[in-house]
């Protein structure tokens, strides 16, 4: 059978999986990015890694590729530069080093413009020209799809939503230094500085007043919004209202058929898809009212980065065939 190796790099976990054609993920495992702060062991452990998932395969496989989804990355430099999630600062050539360990065509792309190739490929945007993937992790990246074609950019770097200024200079710091950044606000991090802040903003008895900032996680947000909790219901509105005029905004250049969302805050359900659906079709121009939809990936949640990175590998394979 044929296979790609799926690699979604993020800043807390490496997720690796053995994907075919259909986008089915075989095999998948998981490890700590930050337990490999030496660039060469994270590199080597991405090959045993991956020589352990073909081994439980259990029958022949025939590695066609590996495609790698990562923050920072660029698709034409085979590069991850100066990735504030990452622990290796600089210009890291991963491509180029990883190919050292692994003898097979190997492509890295923006994890959320991965994201965007493997739903065109595998997932609800197959019949879609205009559309632009969001993911919501412990950052905010967008992958954008327009004519049909992904909006790649001059040196590999389109898409870096999370970083557009939303407060005119003059509020929380991204983690690559934009003052009132995106991501800041609208990301599973984002979330919990906002619980923070709504703390402080507000009286009212909360059971976040007894839990440290690193002890808080999104899920424990969710939970308590499901309870009522007034600050976790504060904290989703105020996200959402953020998240619907960018996206607003967003839809002015492209005019997507729709915006997909992925990612760990997307678990909180309708605690932010309500208020946001209400936001974005009042910050809408009347002209786009009614034709933009927001969707959920259709792909598995636990699979979806994995396969995105595969379908890097997979679109190449399409190509030639055509």
């Amino acid at each position: 059978m044929d296979l790609v190796i799926g690699i979604d790099i993020g800043g807390t976990k490496t997720k690796i999986g053995l994907v075919d054609e259909t986008g089915k993920c075989h095999e998948k495992t998981f490890f700590r990015t930050k337990e490999f702060p030496n660039l060469d062991a994270y590199l080597d452990k991405i090959k045993s890694t991956s020589d352990e998932l073909l081994a439980q395969f259990g029958e022949h496989a025939n590695v066609i590729g590996c495609g790698i989804g990562a923050p920072n990355a660029s698709s034409k430099n085979g590069t991850i530069e100066n990735a504030s999630n990452l622990v290796w600062k600089g210009s890291v050539p991963l491509v180029k080093l990883l190919k050292q360990r692994m003898d097979m065509p190997i492509r890295i792309m923006n994890d959320a413009s991965a994201a965007a190739l493997g739903e065109m490929l595998f997932g609800g945007a197959k019949n879609m020209t205009d559309f632009i993937v969001i993911t919501l992790g412990t950052g905010f990246g967008a992958g954008i799809v327009a004519n049909g074609q992904l909006i790649d950019g001059y040196d590999g770097f389109a898409g870096e939503l999370g970083h557009v200024d939303m407060t005119m200079g003059d509020g929380r710091l991204t983690g690559l230094g934009v003052k009132g950044g995106l991501e800041a606000y609208v990301s599973a991090t984002g979330l919990k500085r906002t619980v923070m802040y709504m703390q402080s903003k507000y009286m009212v008895d909360s059971r976040f007043r007894n839990i440290a900032y690193n002890d808080l996680h999104g899920e424990d947000i969710t939970q308590a919004a499901e309870e009522g909790d007034e600050i976790a219901l504060k904290a989703f509105d105020y996200t959402a209202r953020i998240m619907a005029q960018a996206l607003a905004n967003f839809t002015a250049f492209t005019q997507p058929e729709a915006f997909i969302l992925m990612g760990g805050l997307t678990n909180s359900g309708k605690w932010i898809m309500t208020p946001l659906e209400k936001y974005f079709n009042g910050f809408l121009l009347d002209v786009y009212k009614g034709k933009v939809k927001l969707l959920h990936s259709s792909m598995e949640g636990k699979t979806a980065a994995i396969c995105g990175a595969a379908a890097l590998i997979w679109e190449n394979q399409k190509k030639k065939i055509a």
